[in-house]
């Protein structure tokens, strides 16, 4: 009934989950440390939250930009208007950057990966954050 790598989730509706599932058949995810590695070894790598501002606010990773889901598209093109720039995406859990990395994709950008398991997989894994 649901493809091989469906992830089912108590916090999130069903339907949701649908559409993230799907994205995940476009996007690649990376874990944590394959993030920081790309971070630490590559200056063009851009992180990039989209995580709501009181989010970013409270605590974000080191080094990452900030750019709201709710305004992603819209203001893309004016922060990063190079199509090849090598982004990385983080949410909250990393259902959020899933689905606006693959909104990104559609308009035309080539390089974008999503965190896997988002800022809280950062956390966990004991990384650098900002306040």
């Amino acid at each position: 009934m649901y493809p091989k790598n469906f992830i089912m989730s108590n916090h999130q509706s069903d339907r949701f989950m649908i559409i993230v599932n799907d994205a995940k058949t476009r996007v690649e995810e990376l874990k944590p440390s394959q993030v920081k590695k790309n971070v630490d070894e590559d200056e063009q790598v851009v992180l990039l939250d989209v995580r709501e501002r009181e989010d970013w606010e409270n605590a974000h990773i080191s080094g990452a930009d900030h750019l709201s889901r709710g305004v992603l598209e819209k203001e893309i093109e004016r922060k990063l208007p190079n199509i090849d720039t090598n982004l990385i995406l983080y949410s909250e859990n990393g259902s959020i950057s899933l689905l606006a990395a693959d909104s990104l994709q559609k308009m035309g950008y080539n390089n974008i990966k999503s965190l896997s398991g988002g800022f809280q997989s950062w956390l966990a894994a004991g990384y650098p954050i900002e306040h």
